[in-house]
């Protein structure tokens, strides 16, 4: 599997598990040169639950998307649209 496509597929897993509406959520990848950008689209109500406390759950994700995007020797941003 594409290491793209793998970290896009992470990171729905991720969302779709903590948040109350999963059929409103999406991960958007495009694809800038180098940079690999994945947007999340969540339903409204769900937004303060993948920010979480002080930005942590979301700074996890990030992290661990991060990781595996090094690991692949990709450059990679996640971006929340509210």
């Amino acid at each position: 599997m594409e290491a793209a496509l793998a970290i896009q597929e992470y990171i729905e897993y991720v969302v779709v598990q903590l948040i109350e509406h999963p059929e409103a959520a999406s991960v958007l990848h495009s694809q800038n040169g180098d940079l690999h950008e994945y947007r999340i689209r969540l339903h409204p109500d769900d937004a303060g639950r993948i920010i979480g406390k002080s930005g942590r759950t979301i700074s996890a994700i990030r992290s661990l998307a991060i990781a595996a995007a090094q690991k692949n020797d990709l450059k990679i941003e996640i971006e929340l649209d509210e």
